[in-house]
């Protein structure tokens, strides 16, 4: 993967390679430089926040749409879903790349930023735990076509505490029938399908590595409602929604790995998805410092602009 090639390229601090990105001469340390092809992701995303997000950013803040014209281009340019396998059509970038770029485009608009980001978390589950059919059928046609995707935990009273989750489902036949209500679901109204936790052991006394099972949810399966859209306080264009689940049918098929395995299944999405929220946080960051810092060399008082006076210039 491109993470493993990256580690093994890292170099002591003015150490000099061999040339062509290849092993160092020298040994031991590390440094941050970046790989020239990281360095292409990176100006690649720098560019497309800068034509393609910050002009627009103000007006999906304000009026709360989804921005659909910017995922669609981001799509195009090959900025989405960029962890998905090349054998499923995606890039198959690891986890330090996918910060890279988040950070960029964070900078722009971290509520675009979160709705492009959260179809790595949709799909993280199929991705670590889904079957060769499974990552064929939900995976690729990411890759194929702007189709957005969700990630179905938080419920109206269990969010960080996933082991409070009430969504069960109950199997009946060679299918699995689920009910129960999630909540404050980023791209919910929006998705293509859903990845969703749910209680299949109804025993309270089940631990929950066994008592929780993930399964891959079609949005169009009948008993799917997407709740109305929430307004946030902040990331105002991220599709944020409860989605209700009454007698929704899902056929063993789309069960991930197997029964009571779903808990695992989720925690380790997190793991590999948790990460960019923090890159996207020094993206939004950094944006945050360059604002106020315009805004100081050209705000004026007592004559001069206010950076110069000491309770900002000691900021």
């Amino acid at each position: 993967s491109l993470t493993t090639s990256t580690s093994a390229r890292q170099v002591s601090p003015g150490v000099k390679t061999s040339g062509e990105g290849e092993l160092p001469l020298a040994e031991g340390g590390l440094n941050f430089t970046l790989t020239s092809e990281q360095q292409e992701f990176v100006d690649l995303a720098e560019n497309f926040t800068k034509n393609e997000i910050i002009p627009v950013a103000p007006h999906y803040d304000l009026t709360g749409e989804y921005p659909w014209p910017v995922i669609k281009k981001a799509h195009e340019t090959g900025l989405m879903n960029l962890h998905i396998p090349e054998a499923y059509g995606g890039m198959g970038l690891g986890t330090l790349e996918g910060c890279l770029i988040t950070e960029k485009m964070a900078y722009g608009c971290t509520g675009i930023m979160t709705a492009l980001e959260a179809n790595g978390l949709g799909s993280m589950p199929v991705m670590i735990a889904g079957n060769e059919e499974q990552k064929k059928k939900y995976l690729t046609r990411l890759i194929e076509e702007p189709l957005m995707c969700a990630y179905g935990v938080t419920e109206p009273g269990a969010g960080s505490d996933v082991a409070g989750i009430k969504t069960k489902a109950e199997k009946k036949g060679n299918e699995w029938v689920i009910n129960g209500q999630k909540m404050w679901i980023t791209n919910g109204g929006v998705a293509n399908f859903y990845f969703v936790l749910a209680r299949t052991n109804p025993d309270p006394k089940c631990p929950a590595s066994k008592a929780f099972t993930g399964f891959i949810v079609d949005a169009d399966t009948p008993g799917v409602t997407p709740g109305r859209k929430e307004k946030n306080m902040g990331q105002r264009c991220s599709d944020t929604r409860g989605i209700t689940f009454e007698d929704v049918v899902v056929p063993e098929e789309n069960v991930l790995i197997g029964e009571g395995a779903g808990f695992k299944v989720a925690m380790g999405a997190f793991d590999k998805t948790r990460p960019p929220v923090a890159a996207g946080a020094v993206g939004i960051s950094q944006r945050a410092l360059d604002e106020a810092t315009k805004y100081a060399t050209e705000r004026k008082a007592f004559g001069v602009p206010i950076i110069n006076h000491q309770a900002v210039a000691f900021m």
